[in-house]
């Protein structure tokens, strides 16, 4: 199947602007992430993965996504609501009380397409491994995708799980990782340095390779074709996923001020004047 780079810019574009109108209207929630990792979740849910948006929770014969690092929740509701797993409208409750649209996904108000709670961080690619190692039992070979922040790393979880998986010949799990340099207290070089994170995972066993433009649309597509001709060879596939925090509103673009605060009115002006409104407002 071949991408349709412009579609897939256009639905970008929308996506970006639902995330600063959520977090705005209701002045809290996390835009920076959100904003960087937009081209991932636009390409994952409209080109690479095979998913369906009826939604059944035990995703057999589909691929399956779990987000671990579930701050970023606006781009991922989003995605959902524009991919058809529930209207686009619903969009405006986020944050509210008695809200499926909570800050950080959970399962218990059965929103479609949430299969995991993630607000508590290092947990997601466990799940994964889980799943995924479901999947092989049950001799479904579809596909496990998982997100994870680069700052998520300095949790211990998670590398027990990166040792797992590569024992364990985890060959169809696809782990990306939102590698922005940044965190809610500043770089992760100055919070707690991640020093060589493609030689840290290439040792733990890991195939691994780098999308160095993940808020260029072909380049994530590229990126994540590799990784899906990789899976099934006896490794688990690792992604480097260099985004920029804020992609796409210019003031908060590369400040990890952005990481946690909501825009006010006139920078929710400012920023809605950068994304065009392709697919409607919701």
């Amino acid at each position: 199947m071949s991408a349709d780079i412009n579609k897939l810019e256009q639905i970008a574009s929308q996506v970006r602007r639902d995330i600063v109108r959520m977090v705005h209207a209701c002045q809290s929630g996390h835009p920076g992430g959100s904003l960087g990792c937009t081209d991932y979740f636009v390409a994952l849910y409209f080109y690479a993965m095979k998913h369906d948006p009826s939604f059944n929770m035990d995703g057999v014969g589909e691929d399956l996504f779990f987000l671990s690092n579930g701050h970023i929740s606006p781009v991922f509701y989003s995605t959902l609501a524009h991919a058809g797993y529930f209207p686009p409208s619903e969009l405006s409750t986020f944050r509210k009380i008695d809200s499926r649209i909570q800050g950080h996904p959970t399962t218990h108000e059965g929103l479609p397409g949430i299969r995991i709670a993630s607000g508590s961080l290092g947990q997601g690619l466990s799940v994964a491994i889980g799943a995924a190692q479901a999947k092989k039992l049950n001799k479904d070979n579809s596909l496990v995708y998982v997100l994870m922040g680069d700052g998520e790393l300095q949790e211990g979880q998670v590398w027990e799980a990166a040792m797992y998986a590569p024992h364990n010949k985890m060959d169809n799990i696809i782990a990306a990782v939102d590698y922005n340099g940044a965190q809610i207290d500043g770089s992760t070089e100055q919070v707690l340095s991640l020093g060589n994170l493609r030689a840290k995972w290439e040792a733990f066993g890991w195939d691994v390779l780098e999308i160095e433009r993940g808020n260029d649309m072909a380049s994530v597509i590229q990126g994540l074709d590799e990784a899906k001709s990789r899976a099934g060879k006896g490794r688990p596939v690792m992604i480097l996923l260099h985004t920029e925090m804020g992609n796409g509103v210019d003031f908060m673009m590369g400040s990890h001020k952005w990481h946690g605060i909501a825009p006010n009115d006139e920078q929710l002006a400012a920023a809605l004047a950068q994304n065009a409104e392709t697919l409607g407002d919701y």
